[in-house]
């Protein structure tokens, strides 16, 4: 396994609109929190809040990020940046892909923490 596989991340997020979704995509790159975003527009999300069953029409957040930073910066800055009260973030450990996409993703990303 490359040094660059053990340091990224993949993220998930959805979002309540692609306009929100690409807003929120393009700060996390001017932050260097990413180094690239895929959005995933009308992806039906059914899920239990405050009680109830709910049904709505999301845009999902593919983020591909290093782990470096992800709880002290990334998760912080979602969550200030994003209109749900409780927004989705979850990652998952990226085991292999091409090295130089991975090498490129490394160093698009800030390993500065704030």
């Amino acid at each position: 396994m490359t040094e660059a596989v053990e340091n990224l991340l993949l993220v998930l997020i959805t979002a309540p609109s692609k306009e929100v979704a690409e807003q929120l995509a393009r700060q996390l790159l001017q932050e260097r929190l990413a180094a690239c975003v895929n959005l995933v527009d009308a992806v039906q999300s059914l899920y239990w809040w405050q009680g109830e069953l709910q049904s709505d029409a999301e845009t999902l957040m593919l983020v591909k990020t290093r782990k470096e930073g992800f709880d002290e910066r990334f998760i912080p800055f979602v969550k200030a940046h994003h209109p749900y009260q409780v927004p989705e973030i979850l990652a998952l450990p990226i085991l292999a892909g091409n090295p130089d996409y991975l090498q490129w993703a490394i160093d698009e990303t800030s390993s500065t923490i704030a």
